[in-house]
C-alpha cells in the first residue's frame, strides 16, 4: 500500500496491534491528548492493548480558562472510564505557557486553517510529548489528533516519522483513529458521557475565526 494512501497509516495501526496481541504483557504507551471529545474513542480502544497514559500539553489553547475546562472534561471522562469500564488510564498535565507558544505561531498567523500554522502547532505539541516518553522509558508514543475530522492523519503521522528518528528509543504508534467508524464511536461515547463540545480548535487564531463566524451568523439571524 502506498504511503500517501489514506488507508496506509491505518493499516500500520492494525498491524502493530496484532503484534501487541501476541505479547504476554501490555506495553506502555504515552498518548498526546487534546480534549475529552477526541480522546473518547481512542483511549478506550487503546486501553485494551496498552498500559495507557494521556499527556495533556496544549499550550495552543486560548484562553487559559478554555485550557483548564478541556482538561477538567478530559479528567472527568477518564475517571468515569476507570470506574465504570475497569480501565486504568492515567493523565499527566504540563504547566500552561500559552503566551510563549503563540509567539512561535505568530509568523504564520495569516495562514489558513489546516495549513502551515496548524502543521507547526501539531509538531510543537507532539515533540515535547515524545521527548517525555523517551525520558520516562515508555514503549510507544502517539497522538490522539488523527481522530479529528479537521486534521490530515498523513501530516500527523509524517511528524511521527521525524520524531521516531530523533527519539529512536520510543516507537511511534502510527494511527488513523477516524477509520472503521471511529468518529461515530467517539460521538456516541461523548454523548453518553455528556462531554463539553468546543466550537473551535483551540489557538488564538481559531478562536478569532470562531468569533467572526458567530458574528456573521448573528447578523444573518437579525437581518432575516
Amino acid at each position: 500500500m502506498k504511503k500517501d494512501s489514506k488507508k496506509y497509516y491505518y493499516s500500520l495501526q492494525l498491524s502493530e496491534i496484532e503484534k501487541i496481541k501476541a505479547l504476554d504483557h501490555k506495553p506502555s504507551l504515552l498518548m498526546h491528548a487534546c480534549c475529552g471529545i477526541c480522546v473518547s474513542w481512542p483511549a478506550l480502544y487503546l486501553s485494551e492493548f496498552f498500559d495507557l497514559t494521556l499527556f495533556y500539553n496544549n499550550d495552543n489553547i486560548y484562553p487559559e480558562e478554555e485550557y483548564e475546562k478541556r482538561y477538567r472534561e478530559l479528567c472527568r471522562l477518564i475517571s468515569e472510564y476507570n470506574q465504570e469500564k475497569g480501565t486504568d488510564i492515567k493523565v499527566i498535565k504540563t504547566p500552561f505557557n500559552g503566551e510563549a507558544y503563540h509567539q512561535k505561531l505568530a509568523p504564520l498567523k495569516d495562514e489558513p486553517e489546516n495549513g502551515a500554522r496548524c502543521h507547526l502547532c501539531y509538531a510543537l505539541r507532539m515533540e515535547p510529548a515524545m521527548a517525555y516518553a523517551a525520558e520516562n522509558r515508555y514503549d510507544y508514543f502517539t497522538t490522539v489528533m488523527t481522530v479529528s475530522r479537521q486534521k490530515d492523519s498523513r501530516v500527523l503521522n509524517q511528524i511521527g516519522v521525524r520524531l521516531q528518528e530523533k527519539y529512536p528509543q520510543v516507537r511511534y504508534f502510527f494511527s488513523d483513529f477516524k477509520k472503521d467508524g471511529g468518529l461515530e464511536k467517539g460521538d456516541k461515547l461523548a454523548n453518553e458521557h455528556n462531554l463539553y463540545r468546543q466550537n473551535y480548535c483551540g489557538c488564538l487564531y481559531s478562536y478569532e475565526e470562531m468569533l467572526k463566524r458567530a458574528q456573521k451568523d448573528y447578523q444573518k439571524e437579525t437581518e432575516g
